[in-house]
């Protein structure tokens, strides 16, 4: 299965901002969750295998990090015109069947995945407080057919971290995932569509 890894992205850069419609036709903006400790945007699909294999157990980080402070925000920026399972209807029933507790939005002009520089799904941006990028890496090591167990390990840790005012570790590992499927003509320059 091809395969596409995060985007080097400078630690520190500012949240960018957004204005996404949910399922139910709210819309949501990153001003809305200025009193979090933490915000975790997570670009994120229906159907990619990488995304598939870990939506059980980050719906549970969901839930379990709510209560320490942590605000989720995932998005789905891929093209729905080409893949019908990634349209906003689809992104309610997915909220629906898997017990996400965080908004999940449609970003369908790929205006967001742009700005925050995402390139596959999942793709994970933590920011502190000030809403500066403390962590862009993997949710763990597992991915589909390793067998390793998905634990969100290094995605806890690094939350833990900023939730506790601290660093996260430098060192931190790319996600890989399935590419975002941008529209045509649509590709960012960094896309291997492009």
């Amino acid at each position: 299965m091809p395969k596409t890894q995060s985007n080097p992205i400078e630690i520190g850069v500012d949240a960018a901002g957004f204005a996404l419609p949910d399922a139910h036709g709210r819309i949501h903006q990153l001003a809305d969750f200025a009193g979090k400790p933490a915000l975790l945007v997570a670009f994120i699909s229906n159907r990619c295998p990488f995304v598939v294999l870990l939506r059980e157990e980050f719906a549970k980080f969901g839930r379990e990090y709510e209560t320490k402070g942590l605000q989720i925000i995932a998005i789905n920026s891929n093209d729905a015109a080409a893949h019908p399972e990634e349209s906003l209807p689809r992104l309610g029933e997915e909220v629906e069947n898997h017990g996400y507790n965080f908004p999940y939005l449609k970003d369908a002009s790929q205006d967001v995945a742009k700005a925050y520089g995402a390139a596959c799904t999942p793709d994970f941006f933590l920011f502190d407080a000030d809403r500066k990028l403390a962590y862009h890496g993997q949710f763990d090591d597992a991915r589909p057919g390793n067998g390793k167990d998905v634990t969100g390990a290094d995605l806890r840790a690094a939350v833990d971290a900023v939730i506790s005012g601290a660093r996260p570790a430098a060192n931190q590992i790319p996600s890989i995932g399935c590419n975002i499927k941008w529209e045509p003509g649509n590709e960012p320059s960094w896309s291997s569509a492009a």
